[in-house]
């Protein structure tokens, strides 16, 4: 066993704290990485704290790693020692399942969490990216394009992903008006990859304090949601809304706002029950959806798609050390947009 180096949360109610732990030994099907950079997301923030209710202890978080592989087993012809490659938010899942679709796969039974599981012989833990390595088998580790850096790109295997799979099923595009909810470390991320793929974007955030930031970063139009005239002069105009706030807004309002078969679809995860009165659907013909990350392949076709656009995330890199207060900024919503831990930071 290799021993590895990160930090850890050991109880709901603690804060983060230096973590030494045993990473497993190498399979001739895994790959080594050393971590050099992890995003952190509003999730790692829900398992720690186990506002979710299912978290394990100690969790090392983190499935925004970005990082070298250092090491590769006899069977790997993916990778080799030097790539600079990424692992995102699932590092296994079932592969003997008749219902098997690599397109789908993070929708399906089976699926094992970059941290707060267990690997597949059902008792060692996963641990994630807030640590100095990682070992994860090679199907699931994804490569980075040449011009993306590892820092601004770590984003990309969660944030990224979780916007790019609605924006590519509902098949936005030239001619089709979307609406991002939320400008945030979510948000911005649907803003530039919404534009980059033609669509007509606006951004409806509760202020216009970022307004500057996302018609920089390619919306057409941005409206304050504390404004009830926006929902007067926007009735009846979007195509396709990603919501991608976890907080309590007026959903029919929000619906409101779609043209005739138009979707509006939830990638945030609200505290509470979702309350729809029925002729916010029914009349026009208007759906309500969700969406949650996305497959291997579709991680690995954005990141491609990311590095034909020349697409990072805005990030702010802080030391390891400094994650206890990163969890409060991201609460209060102060970052522009994602913190990225710089791993370096913990030899420190």
């Amino acid at each position: 066993m290799a021993i590895a180096k990160g930090y850890a949360a050991t109880d709901a109610s603690k804060p983060l704290t230096p973590f030494t732990f045993e990473r497993r030994e190498p399979n001739d099907d895994d790959v080594v990485i050393s971590v050099q950079y992890c995003g952190v997301c509003h999730s790692d923030i829900h398992q720690a704290r186990n506002e979710w209710g299912n978290s394990r202890f100690p969790m090392v978080p983190g499935h925004e790693v970005a990082g070298v592989v250092s090491a590769v087993g006899a069977g790997v012809t993916k990778f080799k020692v030097g790539d600079r490659v990424g692992v995102g938010c699932f590092v296994n899942s079932c592969i003997g399942c008749a219902t098997r679709d690599l397109d789908y796969e993070h929708f399906l039974p089976g699926l094992t969490q970059t941290y707060n599981d267990v690997e597949a012989d059902g008792t060692t833990p996963t641990y994630g990216g807030y640590s100095d390595s990682i070992v994860v088998k090679e199907g699931y580790v994804l490569s980075f394009p040449d011009n993306i850096p590892l820092d601004a790109g770590a984003p990309l295997l969660c944030a990224g992903i979780t916007l790019y799979s609605p924006l590519r099923h509902w098949k936005a595009g030239p001619g089709m008006k979307v609406a991002i909810v939320g400008m945030g470390g979510l948000g911005h991320m649907g803003v530039k990859l919404g534009a980059a793929m033609g669509a007509d974007i606006t951004v409806l955030s509760q202020t216009l304090s970022k307004k500057e930031d996302g018609m920089r970063l390619g919306a057409k139009d941005y409206y304050a949601t504390s404004d009830a005239e926006t929902f007067t002069k926007l009735a009846g105009t979007f195509d396709l809304i990603i919501c991608t706030v976890g907080t309590a807004i007026d959903w029919n309002a929000y619906l409101g706002l779609l043209k005739f078969d138009g979707s509006m679809v939830l990638v945030g995860v609200p505290e509470h029950a979702v309350p729809v009165h029925a002729f916010s659907v029914i009349a026009g013909r208007k759906s309500l959806s969700g969406s949650m990350i996305g497959s291997i392949k579709e991680t690995q076709e954005m990141l491609d798609f990311c590095g034909e656009h020349g697409i990072t995330s805005e990030i702010e890199k802080i030391n390891i050390q400094d994650i206890n207060e990163a969890y409060e900024r991201v609460i209060k919503s102060d970052v522009r947009y994602r913190f990225v831990i710089d791993i370096a930071s913990l030899a420190a």
